[in-house]
């Protein structure tokens, strides 16, 4: 196995994406695209439950402490937080969080979508070129992406991930053990 090759901020590309962390230069676009998408996002998102002992009037971060919060995560290899931008606009983000190195070896992926750019095959694209970066440069061995229930009847979409090329090559391969990549169910 090679050196694990990291640096931030990370700036991954195909022919059609860039994705890249969120600038304080973006704030314009990013406040536009979200508030354009309000409702659309809503069906989606997920929200802050309520959790005992927190406060549930404390609001989310300023735009300013977001982009620290993503800039702090990323450089520490926990969170890597980028935004997809097509043929010059941003158009979503894509979180890869819960980064474990060890014998998990592991992630999860999150994201979102402008309506006017979803079912274009953005989100798809964004997903494989950050699930490549995972097995192929962080040499994570598990991605997880939770969908809505709602999204599972879609099996074309899931088809087009190359995660599961890495799942056929390699069983569910969760945990390293004696050194072998193991299937636990």
């Amino acid at each position: 196995m090679t050196d694990l090759s990291y640096s931030w901020p990370l700036i991954l590309r195909s022919d059609q994406l860039t994705l890249r962390p969120l600038r304080l230069r973006d704030r314009r676009a990013w406040n536009r695209v979200r508030a354009s998408n309000r409702d659309w996002l809503s069906k989606w998102e997920a929200t802050r439950p309520n959790v005992p002992g927190e406060d549930p009037t404390r609001g989310l971060p300023s735009f300013r402490a977001m982009v620290r919060a993503h800039r702090h995560e990323g450089r520490a290899l926990r969170s890597i937080t980028l935004t997809i931008w097509y043929q010059g606009n941003l158009v979503g983000q894509i979180s890869m969080g819960g980064i474990t190195f060890g014998a998990l070896r592991g992630a999860h992926i999150g994201y979102w979508i402008d309506q006017k750019f979803a079912n274009l095959g953005i989100t798809t694209q964004a997903v494989s070129i950050v699930t490549k970066y995972a097995f192929d440069e962080l040499f994570l061995h598990r991605i997880e992406i939770n969908c809505d229930r709602r999204m599972i009847h879609r099996e074309e979409w899931l088809k087009r991930l190359v995660i599961f090329s890495k799942v056929r090559e390699h069983g569910f391969c969760i945990l390293m053990v004696n050194g072998e990549i193991t299937s636990v169910l």
